[in-house]
Parts: structure tokens; C-alpha cells; sequence
């Protein structure tokens, strides 16, 4: 009776061809400045909480700010766009501190998903108090009457603010 026995037997590594070179299995991204996680993101996300909230002062502390929708909207806006790049400036000196990668799909997922609703409101709302503002300005000359100087200024701190790309 031939009974087959366990035997080890030296493989040679097959040579390497050019389709192979392809598939070969790639290396991990590199922490890039500007995204979660890192001193530039935290940085970043900062300077953004710091527009959106001179922009909310500066519209909020106007005594007829009421009584234009567009800079009702404006203020509601970039109070959203503050309190979600606090929030995500806290998370990111939280990885910061612990020393944690913030590469999780889950929590990528969420960053995108918050920036662009954040982002998407604060556009239109800037877009839409600059018209107001033009109007106020250029077409109908009541600067004198209305705080014009303040309104662009507020306006302008929206439209820096509202773009953070991860």
C-alpha cells in the first residue's frame, strides 16, 4: 500500500512580471495637513469657528438685522456653522491629545456629511445677504440709514467660513 507522506519541499518565488506590478498592495495615505486629526485640521477648523463667529457678532449686535430674511437666515447659518466647528475642533485636539487617527469610514463619513449641509446653508445664506446688502447699497442709497459697513463685514466673514474641504 503507497501512503502519501507530509514533505516539505523548497518553492522558488516566481519571477516578477509587469502586470504584477500593479497589483502589488498599497501603502497607507499619509496624514496630510488640513485633515482630521492633525494640527493643520485643528487649525483650520478654528479659523473657521473664528469667521462664523465674528460674522454672527457682527450681524447679531445690528438693530434692524430682524427685519431682512436674509439676514435672519445669515445668523442661523453660521450659529450652525459655529457650533459644528467647535464641535469638530474638540474632536480633532481630542485626537490631537490621544494620539488617535481620525481615518475611521464612520466618522469621515459624518465629517463630509456635516460639512456639506454646514457649508451648503452658510453659501446660500452669505449669497443671499450680499444681494440684500447690494440692494441696500447700490440700487436704493439707504446706507445712511442701515448699517451697510457691518452688514458686508458680516457677509464677508460668511463667505470665508464657509468652505472647509477634508
Amino acid at each position: 500500500m503507497n501512503v502519501s507522506r507530509p514533505a516539505v519541499h523548497p518553492v522558488e518565488a516566481p519571477p516578477v512580471t509587469e502586470g504584477a506590478v500593479h497589483n502589488a498592495p498599497r501603502g497607507r495615505m499619509k496624514d496630510v495637513q488640513g485633515m482630521p486629526g492633525t494640527l493643520g485640521g485643528l487649525a483650520l477648523r478654528l479659523l473657521q469657528f473664528i469667521f462664523a463667529a465674528v460674522s454672527l457678532c457682527v450681524m447679531s449686535t445690528t438693530s434692524d438685522f430682524p427685519s431682512v430674511t436674509a439676514f435672519r437666515y445669515l445668523v442661523a447659518a453660521v450659529g450652525l456653522q459655529c457650533l459644528w466647528s467647535f464641535s469638530l475642533a474638540i474632536v480633532d485636539a481630542y485626537a490631537l491629545l490621544v494620539r488617535r487617527s481620525l481615518r475611521n469610514c464612520t466618522m469621515v463619513g459624518l465629517f463630509i456629511v456635516g460639512d456639506a449641509v454646514t457649508s451648503t446653508l452658510t453659501f446660500s445664506a452669505a449669497c443671499s445677504s450680499a444681494g440684500i446688502t447690494v440692494l441696500i447699497g447700490n440700487d436704493l442709497d439707504k446706507c445712511g440709514l442701515n448699517h451697510c459697513a457691518q452688514f458686508e463685514s458680516a457677509t464677508a466673514m460668511a463667505f470665508i467660513s464657509w468652505n472647509r474641504v477634508i
